[in-house]
């Protein structure tokens, strides 16, 4: 399996060097030539899998040039981390089905793909005899799943940028309160999206990158998509063992990368995965163009769900790609189009197959509370903000759709949104002892302006470089 941009700048390159490349030189997003399409004899040999052997065989269709019995222990310890070996059990609670993506050690689904990306980086690394300095912007999860990866890794430094004040609480001691010293903590005086142009831009300045090595750590890294679509297979293959043929995800995102990962195990599956909700907060750049086929970049809005504070969705170019006949020409016009004017459009046809391909719905912050005070008074099951709003677009889905077996990510776990919740159900949620344990620790983090030269001194002086 080799692996191409996006935009068509590059040659064809194998699956680690895509995972050292995270973005593209061309400055276009890293995809496999071919997405693999699974027979129904070849689905059906997977149903009996633990969680470990199935992300075996779903990442051995992407990766082959990777021993395979180094991946089976790449796999193995970074899902030892988890608390359950379900690694992502699926539960139901009232008429939804609930995939608990948070029993990893930062309690988010970050953790599902970069526990695996830190422990790939650092075998890719043991074999070359090299070093790396990793790059990454956070809307709240990203940073902490990414450090607690890579936190005291040799020949690894890791530099997350996150908007100063924007996230949770626990989010932000989480990240700061990690006291290993190849981790630094960037507040930026700005919004994610300044955050993530201050990234993307670095890794656009080619000798920069090359100079001080740069690893991506965000979704933009097609390794962090990979690890992804294992869980939709996984949960998709568990009620099909019940009997349940179809299924629909309710996904809350705003970067894309996780429906992403979700379009990819549907192409992978076919019809057992029958549709994707998009569900998005007030920052709904990605429903406005399902539901009326214009990409229009807006003003960030501070919500209770803030890793889905987001207004450029850095993996809807990945779509795009797929959207437009992989066509690399008609992508790096779009994006650049976007660049220009904070806009693209769409055709009939384009808007039809995108509606084929995906459902959307925006909850608000006050619906937002009233889904996660309902969910718990019916169930007694605690609901994050950012579950809540995949929750509420499944009920709406249900509502104008009719009759569906839907699987709703949760993200997180509550004790990460103790304030939101408390406001939705009179009390605070659990606190786990690795969360408690946070309070009062020292934190170390610098603060600076939304300035790409001054993010690039500041690596500069603290990079890895031999």
């Amino acid at each position: 399996m080799k692996y191409i941009s996006t935009r068509g700048g590059i040659s064809p390159i194998p699956f680690s060097n895509a995972v050292m490349m995270g973005l593209a030189s061309d400055g276009g997003l890293i995809l496999p030539e071919s997405l693999p399409v699974l027979s129904n004899d070849e689905i059906k040999d997977l149903e009996d899998l633990s969680y470990n052997e199935l992300a075996f065989r779903i990442m051995s269709l992407f990766i082959d040039d990777i021993e395979p019995e180094d991946l089976k222990r790449l796999i193995e310890i970074s899902y030892k981390t988890f608390d359950t070996k379900e690694v992502t059990p699926l539960i139901k609670k009232d008429n939804v089905y609930i995939l608990e993506l948070f029993h990893g050690p930062t309690l988010a689904f970050k953790d599902v793909a970069l526990q695996f990306l830190g422990n790939l980086f650092s075998y890719l690394l043991s074999k070359d005899n090299s070093f790396m300095n990793i790059l990454g912007a956070t809307s709240g999860d990203t940073g902490s799943a990414a450090i607690y990866g890579v936190k005291g890794k040799k020949n690894i430094n890791i530099f997350i940028l996150h908007p100063h004040g924007r996230v949770s609480r626990m989010q932000a001691l989480q990240m700061t309160t990690v006291q290993d010293k190849n981790c630094f903590n960037l507040a930026i005086e700005g919004t994610f999206d300044d955050c993530q142009a201050i990234v993307k831009a670095t890794f656009n300045d080619l000798s920069f990158k090359e100079r001080y090595r740069l690893g991506a750590i965000n979704s933009i890294n097609w390794a962090r998509v990979l690890a992804q679509v294992v869980y939709y297979v996984y949960a998709a293959l568990k009620l099909k063992k019940e009997g349940i043929m179809e299924v629909v995800f309710s996904v809350p995102t705003g970067n894309f990368g996780d429906i992403f990962a979700g379009y990819v195990a549907k192409r992978l599956l076919g019809d057992l995965i029958r549709g994707l909700i998009l569900a998005t907060n007030e920052n709904d750049i990605l429903t406005q163009f399902v539901n009326k086929g214009v990409y229009r970049r807006g003003t960030v809005v501070q919500t209770i769900s803030p890793s889905m504070d987001i207004q450029i969705a850095s993996n809807f170019e990945r779509y795009l790609f797929y959207l437009y006949g992989q066509n690399h020409q008609r992508v790096r016009e779009a994006m650049e189009e976007f660049d220009k004017k904070g806009e693209i459009t769409f055709s009939d046809d384009e808007i039809r197959e995108a509606q084929r391909d995906f459902s959307s719905y925006s909850i608000n912050q006050k619906d937002t509370i009233d889904i996660i005070s309902g969910f718990y008074k019916e169930t007694g099951y605690i609901l994050d903000p950012h579950t809540a709003v995949g929750v509420g677009a499944a009920k709406k889905f249900l509502k104008e759709r009719g009759n569906a077996q839907i699987i709703c990510l949760a993200t997180a776990h509550p004790c990460k949104f103790p304030e939101a919740v408390e406001r939705a159900i009179k009390k605070k949620p659990d606190m786990p002892d690795a969360m408690k344990a946070l309070e009062g620790l020292p934190r170390r983090f610098e603060v600076l302006p939304p300035s790409i030269e001054r993010v690039k001194s500041y690596i500069e002086e603290h990079a890895l470089t031999s």
